[in-house]
């Protein structure tokens, strides 16, 4: 648990501004869920008018984490995660796919959006053996994110950290990599990173970014593939390395399911 008072939801509804499209929202209405506003779903449809392709991104992302997490638990031997920019609560979050596996696992959930610490009492659930804690935290600290952590994880055991579509809102690829160095340092030995990013390789969807960022949203930028695999520098990358996010260990590919998704993603082991 942390030490600060939670925050009233008077002042959080507050903090929510309406009158622009937010990220998490419309990816939440790309996933189906239903914590999003009309703002969000027009911005929502307007992109997928230009890049279709966007929703199955959306969902590929997330059959991604599902299937690195439970990598990470299974193979692994993994009993601790950190996920940073968790976003809005959808199925199978980090906590429920660990422990279904591992009672034990514990979860710590990192996000600094109103809207999602509005729901964080959907993510603060546990099995009796294990636990998930909420943090309200700022990507760019990532040495307050590892000593807030510390209150639910033991640090002194390899942890999972997750970074799940985050990174793009960081301006620059530079800065990115230095937040992934950064988290990565506070980890120890064994522990590991799950990571997928969009990636700039259609350029339908370059285009139809570029419109998004230009709408008052909170930008997010698209990388280079070279860029993604910079963020695994220093680990060691588990096969198949770091590919389109329906490449990496697919079980049974989804009908119609592009092979070659504008979403990039890895896992890789500190040695």
């Amino acid at each position: 648990m942390t030490d600060d008072a939670p925050t009233p939801r008077s002042d959080l509804v507050s903090k929510i501004d309406t009158s622009v499209p937010h990220s998490a929202r419309i990816w939440n209405y790309w996933l189906g869920g239903k914590d999003n506003y009309e703002v969000d779903r027009a911005a929502g449809d307007a992109y997928c008018r230009v890049f279709p392709g966007i929703v199955d991104i959306a969902r590929a992302s997330r059959r991604f984490l599902t299937r690195s997490v439970r990598f990470l638990t299974e193979e692994a031997g993994l009993r601790q995660f950190l996920d940073v920019g968790t976003g809005l609560p959808t199925a199978d979050n980090t906590h429920q796919i660990a422990q279904r596996i591992a009672p034990d696992a514990r979860i710590v959930y990192v996000d600094n959006d109103p809207l999602v610490l509005m729901h964080a009492h959907a993510l603060l659930t546990s099995t009796p053996q294990g636990a998930t804690e909420y943090i309200e935290a700022d990507l760019r600290e990532p040495e307050a994110i590892l000593g807030r952590a510390a209150g639910t994880l033991d640090l002194k055991e390899p942890v999972g950290l997750i970074l799940s579509g985050i990174l793009g809102h960081v301006p620059t690829g530079e800065e990115a990599r230095t937040i992934v160095r950064r988290l990565m340092e506070g980890l120890l030995p064994g522990s590991y990173l799950s990571l997928n990013e969009g990636i700039d390789t259609d350029g339908e969807y370059v285009r139809a970014q570029r419109a998004y960022n230009e709408s008052g949203a909170i930008p997010y930028h698209l990388r280079t593939l070279t860029e993604v695999t910079g963020y695994f520098e220093g680990l060691e990358l588990v096969d198949p390395g770091v590919v389109p996010v329906t490449r990496w260990r697919p079980e049974i590919a989804a009908v119609g399911e592009s092979q070659s998704l504008g979403q990039a993603g890895g896992v890789a082991r500190k040695p």
